[in-house]
């Protein structure tokens, strides 16, 4: 028996009595994306308004998500897609925390690393566990899944982010100030020798036109390097702790309490296969 797919967008007061939690933090977090909104629109800085519509986007993205692929997101896994969306753009891009506090990119990177783990684990963890699907996949193999499609989303950003800095401009892999550097570029006789700079103190830039200016950084300029490698690095260790919280969910069939809040689920119920209907049934020979 086919179960019925939901028709439509849950009311409000569903909503608030099944996602209470997540109801009050979608209200609270879209009036402030609105009062930001409207002081960015009295300020004439329409590069702004457009993140704030694009935040209030991607607010329904996990209702959207819910609906279409006909699954449940867990209260405390919604609130920190809501959380991270918010921190991103509104703090981090509007607000300039990314300027202001060093470790917020850091923080929001591990964070993204977690998620798409757990986009990735569930998208596989839900198909091993329909009955149509017949695909029964080892817990190790969706850890490594869910780990491998967090990395390739955090690569292709890095890409997206090369790509804007190359063409506009942007800094979005930000620069960093370094005191030492080693380059074959250096190597007075054109070999592959790295020489090393210690100590470096200011950088003087010469441009086209003759015009020399000191960046007083106290440093040299890194363009983007050791940001990018950061960035991959902690989103390494978000996707590594979802695989493992991934890994035990699986072995513990779905137990733990911890660990179911942040597995979506399908809605419909899994049907559990015996052996015999997991067994493809062998075409009969013919003659």
């Amino acid at each position: 028996m086919e179960h019925p797919k939901p028709s439509g967008r849950p009311s409000f007061r569903t909503l608030w009595r099944e996602k209470k939690a997540v109801t009050i933090t979608y209200i609270l977090l879209r009036t402030s994306v609105v009062l930001v909104m409207l002081a960015q629109i009295f300020n004439r800085n329409f590069e702004n308004v457009f993140l704030c519509v694009l935040t209030m986007g991607l607010f329904m993205m996990p209702s959207v998500l819910e609906r279409k692929l006909d699954i449940d997101l867990p209260n405390t896994l919604e609130i920190i897609i809501l959380l991270f969306i918010y921190a991103a753009e509104i703090l981090g891009e509007i607000g300039a925390y990314y300027v202001t506090y060093p470790y917020w990119d850091t923080v929001l990177h591990t964070l993204n690393g977690f998620l798409c783990a757990a986009i990735g684990f569930s998208l596989l963890d839900i198909l091993n566990r329909h009955s149509r699907a017949r695909i029964h996949l080892s817990p190790l193999y969706l850890a490594i899944v869910a780990f491998c499609f967090s990395m390739t989303v955090g690569v292709v950003w890095e890409f997206f982010e090369f790509t804007m800095d190359q063409f506009f401009l942007l800094d979005m892999q930000k620069d960093s100030v370094v005191q030492s550097i080693g380059s074959v570029l250096l190597d007075p006789t054109g070999g592959n020798t790295p020489i090393a700079l210690h100590n470096i103190t200011d950088v003087i830039v010469v441009q086209g036109d003759g015009t020399q200016t000191a960046l007083g950084l106290g440093g040299y300029l890194d363009i983007g390097l050791l940001d990018t490698m950061e960035d991959l690095f902690v989103n390494f260790i978000g996707a590594l702790i979802f695989s493992i919280i991934g890994y035990l969910y699986v072995r513990s069939r779905g137990q733990g309490r911890f660990v179911k809040r942040f597995i979506p689920v399908a809605n419909t119920p899994p049907v559990v296969l015996s052996d015999e209907q997991q067994t493809p049934e062998k075409e009969d020979d013919k003659t």
